[in-house]
């Protein structure tokens, strides 16, 4: 078999766009679905009961069922209900929601190892419950479960491949549609794979360098 990366790297504007896209998702992904499982995480070790029981139902709801179902809901289903969402912005929230329910119970996880004696010294200062939470509970929880977070952002990553089922036109998406024009397969899809283990590589570092710098510090 002979390979020809030529034909297919030659549509260098159609892969370029679509791994500037996968970057996009990927930011608005990971900023969005952080704070969602922060505020997920909180509601369920310190909130009200009835908000954590909310909460769980949603953690439940999309920790158990595949991606390709929420996100089908979201940009089909939704729109019999007036909502209706451009393919990106779908994918966006599709995959916000998704990682919000993954990265909830792995901060959780951090938020309850904090020692019981920090914050009663917080309380004793007489900090508010918001003081004490980002001050002196989030922090070191968030420290203690960064890798974890990262691993379940770039695996999330890896799944917004499946958002070229709605036509969004990312890096999966472009790889279809160069095979079909060129019909070297094989060459296209290793392409794509080499795109995304580079990005995957790149973010993990990233955040692994982001997070002890300017998220919880050291």
């Amino acid at each position: 078999m002979t390979l020809d990366f030529a034909t297919v790297l030659a549509q260098w504007p159609i892969l370029l766009r679509g791994f500037g896209l996968t970057c996009v998702l990927t930011a608005m992904m990971t900023v969005f679905g952080t704070l969602l499982g922060i505020a997920c995480a909180w509601s369920r070790a310190q909130g009200p009961r009835w908000l954590g029981l909310a909460v769980g139902v949603y953690v439940e709801l999309f920790r158990n069922t595949p991606f390709i179902i929420q996100l089908f809901f979201i940009f089909f289903g939704l729109p019999s209900l007036g909502l209706r969402f451009d393919p990106v912005t779908a994918s966006i929230v599709a995959l916000t929601l998704d990682l919000g329910a993954y990265a909830s119970e792995i901060i959780r996880a951090g938020i309850e190892a904090t020692p019981r004696g920090q914050v009663e010294a917080a309380q004793s200062l007489a900090l508010t419950r918001w003081q004490i939470f980002s001050r002196v509970v989030l922090p070191p929880g968030l420290a203690r479960v960064w890798r974890a977070l990262v691993s379940q952002i770039i695996i999330v990553m890896l799944v917004s491949a499946i958002c070229s089922q709605i036509s969004t036109k990312e890096i999966s998406y472009a790889a279809d549609l160069i095979s079909s024009r060129t019909f070297h397969s094989f060459e296209s899809y290793l392409v794509a794979t080499a795109l995304y283990l580079g990005l995957a590589v790149v973010l993990r570092r990233f955040l692994n360098w982001f997070g002890p710098r300017f998220i919880f510090g050291r």
